[in-house]
């Protein structure tokens, strides 16, 4: 009998636990990046064309620039995007990056042939801003690509927000489609070795490169 009472009691904590958990209103702060490398001899217009419309696909509020090249020659090595707080170092600054809160990042993309930058409300989160930077050099590309967002778990809408994600996705969703679709637009569109190079999360395989799995009927 005091085994049972036992167990009995020890799932009741399990359980207050986890509920105390999932009521509990958390905000995080999200980053994702990747790093593609795209060997290629096409032309820097045919390269830009095929990242702005891979980018458009989920976007269409994207503010794009070309800028002047500071070289008539092009580097060994690309360029890379770089993170940073504008305001670091104000008053400011100390307000917005508390604890467990990465404060008001954003990329740059100095030295890129192209550079996009975009923001969509997500379902979820707070809004999710997306920085694209095309660096060239001797042998193609460089695609960095960095997106930020800030989002809410638990409290008393979390339920409301799991239902949002579940018809609309989640803002983690939307940011691996987005990086995947531009991608998988530069690998279709024009001739070129598209390969990637560095990311945050990690993801498996190569699903830039392979065929999107027809649904399964039923």
């Amino acid at each position: 009998m005091k085994h049972i009472i036992g167990i009995a009691a020890a799932l009741s904590l399990t359980a207050c636990g986890t509920t105390n958990n999932y009521l509990a209103e958390k905000t995080k702060t999200v980053e994702y990046y990747r790093i593609f490398d795209i060997k290629t001899t096409a032309s820097k217009q045919s390269v830009i064309k095929a990242t702005s419309d891979g980018l458009g696909r989920n976007v269409n509020n994207a503010q794009e620039a070309t800028p002047i090249p500071k070289s008539a020659t092009l580097p060994d090595t690309p360029g890379r995007f770089a993170v940073i707080n504008p305001f670091e170092g104000s008053k400011f600054a100390m307000l917005a990056g508390g604890a467990g809160s990465l404060g008001l990042q954003m990329a740059t993309c100095d030295g890129a042939a192209w550079t996009a930058k975009a923001m969509r409300d997500v379902a979820g989160s707070d809004r999710l801003n997306i920085t694209v930077c095309l660096f060239p050099y001797k042998d193609g590309y460089h695609l960095d690509m960095y997106a930020v967002f800030v989002k809410k778990e638990g409290g008393l809408f979390q339920v409301s927000r799991d239902l949002a994600g579940a018809m609309v996705g989640t803002p983690e969703e939307w940011t691996e489609k987005t990086f995947l679709d531009v991608a998988r637009n530069v690998h279709a569109r024009i001739d070129a070795k598209v390969a990637l190079l560095e990311a945050q999360p990690e993801i498996s395989g190569t699903p830039w490169v392979d065929p999107i799995a027809a649904p399964t009927k039923r």
